[in-house]
């Protein structure tokens, strides 16, 4: 599949249509959406940000005005994978001498507008576009956090699909895992698997043995495995047309002691809980919470140091977050992991992750490898 895949038009119009009526809603004369996720979510530009501004404007549907993509005219290229033409975008290019933000503010169609920018806006662009509107544009955060976290039939599809592809990259981890190996050469092995299974590329990878497992966010290292290594492994990337997979298993080189075994069945059950508290209308921190008093319960509430999840979609890591104080209810087609740990600095560690998708009366688990603690026999 090309690396520019992407949707169909209707899914970009139905988009551009929703965030324009949020917009609306908001009070806000419009949108200005330079390169990045929103920008990728909203037409299915990959275009970059540099120092020659591109940007879309979306006028709110209060105002009724036309999406503009205002771009340099040697940058027109970039848009040619994108839904811009069929979606009946108007393009204004420009060159070099003209002022872009002027092009913006004539876009936009409103004298000095309430406007929101994407998150991802450089101060190299927000400040001169401040100056010409005579407004500091506010966040487009809030106007498109719940289009992103609700993800759509086209969305859940792909994400179903890098979730099976980064499965089949573990089931051949035990392969990789031999001691003597270090953890530098299995991660370089799982990044060609990821590839190889149907990623874009791999986005990350953590091979974390014995001690470095106690480390959450580990890489990799040229420490060598060895016999009764507890390895906690995290890795997932890109899925065409961009959207993520992510998924943690911890494996035993050998049979693990009766300790670890026992602290991990702890950990799987608090995983299987919080799994099992999704549905519709339940809080974010009750699932973080379902997690943690599981593990409380078993004096392991210190060894927990981290939120139980996070959201997924063409970013690895947006909204929701599954954290304590995070009182947002969930809603059908939120998908965002759910990924308990238990870390034990100087000895090791073990986290079970899965994305999941919010269903009308549950949870629709995107990884399905056993959560077991899984014992790779010794050579």
């Amino acid at each position: 599949m090309s690396s520019q895949a992407r949707f169909g038009t209707d899914v970009y119009a139905n988009r551009l249509a929703a965030a324009a009526r949020a917009a609306g809603d908001a009070g806000l004369a419009g949108l200005v959406i330079t390169p990045g996720y929103d920008l990728r979510y909203l037409v299915g530009s990959r275009a970059q940000t540099f120092e020659r501004l591109t940007a879309l404007v979306l006028p709110s549907s209060s105002t009724g005005g036309t999406p503009t993509i205002i771009v340099p005219r040697m940058e027109l290229a970039a848009l040619k994978d994108s839904a811009v033409t069929e979606l009946g975008v108007a393009v204004r290019d420009w060159v070099d001498g003209e002022d872009p933000y002027a092009l913006v503010a004539e876009a936009l169609g409103v004298p000095q507008p309430a406007v929101a920018v994407t998150d991802s806006m450089p101060a190299l662009h927000l400040l001169p576009l401040a100056d010409v509107l005579g407004v500091v544009p506010v966040l487009a955060t809030d106007v498109l956090r719940t289009l992103r976290m609700v993800k759509d039939p086209a969305e859940i599809d792909v994400l179903r699909k890098a979730g099976a592809a980064i499965d089949r990259v573990h089931a051949r981890v035990p392969d990789f895992l031999v001691p003597g190996r270090t953890e530098a050469d299995v991660a370089a092995d799982i990044a060609e698997a990821i590839v190889a299974e149907g990623h874009s590329e791999a986005a990350f990878i953590i091979v974390g043995s014995g001690p470095h497992g106690a480390d959450p966010h580990h890489e990799c290292s040229d420490r060598e495995l060895q016999p009764g290594d507890v390895v906690v492994v995290d890795i997932g990337g890109p899925y065409e047309p961009g959207y993520n997979s992510d998924s943690t298993r911890t494996y035993s080189l050998g049979e693990p002691d009766p300790e670890v075994a026992r602290r991990y069945a702890v950990l799987q059950r608090a995983q299987q809980a919080a799994v099992a508290a999704v549905r519709p209308g339940v809080t974010a921190e009750q699932i973080d919470a379902a997690a943690r008093d599981v593990l409380a319960a078993e004096g392991l509430a210190q060894a927990f140091v981290h939120r139980t999840g996070h959201g997924i979609g063409l970013s690895v890591h947006e909204e929701p977050y599954i954290v304590a104080g995070n009182a947002i209810p969930l809603q059908e087609g939120m998908a965002f992991s759910i990924e308990p740990g238990i870390y034990f600095p100087g000895h090791w560690g073990a986290r079970i992750e899965d994305i999941v998708i919010v269903t009308g009366d549950g949870a629709l688990s995107v990884n399905n490898r056993p959560h077991d603690l899984i014992v790779v026999p010794a050579p």
